[in-house]
């Protein structure tokens, strides 16, 4: 009787893992590309919800032409939120009560996000003077309340 529903199961975990999988890989790849404010794709440059939106639309997580902030793509997963990070989590800045920043981890020890800029950020000139591009960094680099979301998770741990 549950050999279906644990088929089911197991098949749903390979293709959550697969995703994971190919969302940090794609992120790596997209390493030292520009800080651009709105940006949401790699021939201009990404703020930090357009980088992880552009992971999760490309592996299926997110719909193609939905524009997300970092807020909205908190609330999408925030019933998803786990003690620890992992390769494939989404870690979210608050400032008040809502989400301003978000970043993917790539392991447990590391994110990868497009910071540096601001909304005055808005060309690759502007990126380079300010140092804006997407870096990887120790998950605890940045200050200040956060929040760990797993978007691939396939129900609550």
């Amino acid at each position: 009787m549950l050999g279906p529903i644990f088929s089911f199961l197991t098949q749903n975990k390979l293709l959550s893992d697969c995703n994971r999988t190919q969302a940090v890989w794609y992120i790596k790849r997209l390493l030292f590309l520009p800080y651009l404010w709105g940006g949401d794709d790699p021939m201009a440059g990404f703020d930090c919800s357009g980088l992880v939106l552009e992971v999760l639309q490309s592996i299926g997580k997110i719909k193609h032409r939905v524009d997300m902030n970092a807020h909205s793509l908190y609330l999408t997963f925030m019933d998803k939120q786990v003690s620890k990070g992992y390769a494939g989590c989404l870690m979210f800045w608050f400032k008040g009560t809502k989400a301003a920043h978000v970043e993917m981890m790539i392991n447990d020890r590391f994110v990868i996000g497009s910071s540096g800029g601001s909304s005055g950020t808005l060309n690759r000139q502007q990126a380079i003077e300010q140092n804006a591009f997407i870096k990887m960094r120790p998950w605890n680099y940045r200050k200040g309340p956060c929040k760990i979301v797993d978007p691939f998770m396939t129900r609550k741990k």
